[in-house]
């Protein structure tokens, strides 16, 4: 699936958080992100949901403009799915003065994220004998540490976030031999050296 010119990131706040931070609701999030428009009923089964479960918790991820119809893909009375934006941005800063509810959502949110990273990497490590020499060449799983101030480390992740955003003009289109869609995760945190 070509991402679209107009899928760009949307940066997360109180209100979206409310929308997202429940685990079915991240999962039928990333599954039309990564996978293209969907049903319910179509998104049940391969969760392993119901399809009252899902129907509900999309209009819930609607409701908060994460996902909207599809209709170009609608039959009849069937109802299709398409995530709105292609990647999600958290800012800590944003969410320093928040109350105990949001602070709640907040946790639920980051821990889902990074069990879905994980998910992903371990997929990856499991399938990585399936794909072509030249993918299996073109991925990487480093980790660097740095001696970094906060706003080092800030101006680290933004331009970070900046040279990610310019490959977006790069896309290939779905017929471009060899291209795939990809996943970048990023993780910056302090540690402990004592």
């Amino acid at each position: 699936m070509t991402e679209p010119a107009d899928r760009k990131q949307r940066r997360l706040d109180a209100r979206s958080l409310r929308g997202l931070a429940h685990p079915l609701r991240m999962q039928l999030l990333y599954v039309l992100r990564w996978h293209g428009p969907a049903t319910a009923s179509q998104l049940a089964e391969r969760l392993g949901e119901s399809s009252g479960s899902t129907s509900y918790h999309l209009r819930q991820l609607a409701a908060h403009g994460f996902v909207e119809d599809a209709p170009e893909h609608g039959k009849g009375r069937e109802r299709w799915w398409q995530a709105v934006d292609q990647s999600l941005r958290y800012e800590s800063a944003d969410f320093e003065d928040a109350g105990p509810e949001v602070r709640g959502l907040t946790e639920v949110y980051l821990q889902e994220g990074a069990a879905y990273h994980a998910r992903e990497l371990t997929t990856w490590l499991a399938t990585r004998d399936q794909w072509p020499q030249a993918w299996t060449r073109s991925t990487d799983m480093s980790d660097m540490t740095l001696r970094l101030t906060p706003d080092l480390a800030l101006e680290l992740i933004g331009e970070m976030h900046a040279l990610i955003e310019s490959y977006r003009d790069r896309i290939p289109d779905k017929e471009t031999p060899h291209s795939e869609q990809v996943r970048i995760h990023t993780h910056l945190f302090p540690i402990k050296t004592d």
